[in-house]
């Protein structure tokens, strides 16, 4: 999963710098890595920064689909499932007080039509961004 190193690098730099663990928050979302690249992450995430973020961890391919009931295959990934998964599920529950400190990091492609018939490899990019219900009793 070409995403997947930009997610784990972003999460892994937003703890350290904001001296937290996985556990200080209610979810840690990802968009869109789907079932392998979740899988990735969680090998990425314990091997190179000694992290485990299983407990709190969802990824939005992962949450918009059954997998069990739905021949998605490894679920969704593009840009419409983070979006999608934020605005309707997210959102809400922070404002129904169900979350009260959401990790988003959406992942993308820095695509250029050009690089990939040149044999270049394509980076990719993860924006993390701290959500909180507002009410000032997060730290």
């Amino acid at each position: 999963m070409t995403f997947t190193p930009a997610a784990a690098q972003t999460i892994a730099d937003f703890l350290r710098d904001t001296s937290t663990s996985p556990e200080d928050y209610d979810m840690i979302l990802t968009g869109d890595l789907g079932k392998v690249g979740t899988q990735l992450l969680y090998e990425l995430l314990e091997k190179e920064f000694s992290t485990d973020i299983r407990a709190v961890h969802n990824d939005a391919g992962l949450m918009i689909y059954y997998l069990d009931e739905q021949d998605v295959h490894a679920g969704g990934s593009g840009c419409a499932c983070c979006g999608s998964v934020l605005c309707t599920k997210i959102l809400g529950e922070i404002r129904d007080g169900k979350l009260r400190k959401v990790l988003v990091v959406a992942t993308g492609a820095l695509l250029s039509a050009i690089s990939p018939l040149q044999g270049e490899s394509i980076p990719s990019v993860a924006h993390g961004i701290l959500l909180t219900d507002g009410r000032g009793n997060n730290e």
